[in-house]
């Protein structure tokens, strides 16, 4: 009988070792690609990161609109000049994307957080009851729906006015108002007949909610009358609102659209 040499098993190992080594290259090439894309992505749970970069995106995208609004104000301008007199309502953007500016006697309505908020505070940096401390979203719908009613013109809450498309969010005690961020003390400020401002303020129940939290928790409160506001024009967002007309029946009971 002849002998084995060895030399099968020894090819054998050869090739154990050739297909070890491609499946640790394989292995190191899935690893490195692995690494390149997680670096190439950023995953962040952090909600004011997020927030943050989508503000710096809508003022980038902010600056184009302004620019093309004032371009288009002016266009609609030149198209409009057979028109003499050339009034506008101080609210309505007319044939242009731009609000004029307007002027008159109002308010200024001041609201901000209780500076025993502080006091509040445990070890840890939380308190069960630190919402009563702080001006929330519904405090500034009162005082902005107060003083509507009361026959505000004009309005202006911090440095923006106030739209018919202007929609007032909070997230903790900042103020999130058409893309931008503001930190109490919340300023609106309201053109109109100031008396009746005063009086629809001091008979809004959600206002006199409010100021029962002013005297049990300290909150912020202020109302100053101003012989002369100013209110910038201003980037009208989108036209006005167009209304719907109710239908008129004809004889036959048939409706048409009202003209």
């Amino acid at each position: 009988m002849a002998k084995h040499t060895g030399k099968h098993s020894a090819k054998r190992s050869k090739a154990a070792g050739v297909a070890a080594f491609l499946v640790l290259l394989f292995s190191g090439f899935l690893l490195s690609t692995n690494l390149r894309v997680n670096r190439s992505v950023v995953v962040s749970n952090d909600t004011a990161e997020l927030v943050e970069q989508r503000v710096k995106k809508v003022n980038s995208l902010r600056s184009e609109i302004d620019a093309l609004s004032t371009r288009v104000n002016d266009l609609s301008k030149t198209l409009d000049s057979q028109n003499a007199d050339g009034s506008q309502d101080s609210e309505s953007a007319g044939n242009g994307t731009m609000l004029p500016a307007v002027e008159g006697p109002g308010l200024v309505v001041t609201l901000d957080d209780s500076p025993l908020w502080e006091n509040m505070v445990d070890a840890n940096g939380s308190s069960a009851n630190i919402n009563d401390y702080v001006v929330h979203q519904q405090d500034i719908e009162a005082v902005v729906n107060a003083l509507w009613a009361g026959g505000a013109e004009s309005m202006q809450i911090m440095d923006q006015r106030v739209l018919f498309n202007s929609a007032v969010r909070c997230s903790g005690n900042v103020l999130l108002l058409q893309g931008k961020k503001y930190s109490p003390p919340f300023k609106i400020s309201a053109i109109g007949p100031v008396e009746g401002m005063r009086k629809a303020l001091d008979d809004s129940e959600e206002v006199s909610i409010y100021k029962q939290y002013v005297s049990a928790f300290g909150l912020g409160w202020q109302v100053d009358e101003k012989p002369k506001l100013h209110f910038d024009a201003t980037d009208a967002l989108q036209q006005p609102l167009q209304y719907a007309k109710a239908l008129e029946n004809d004889k036959n009971g048939d409706s048409q659209e009202g003209k």
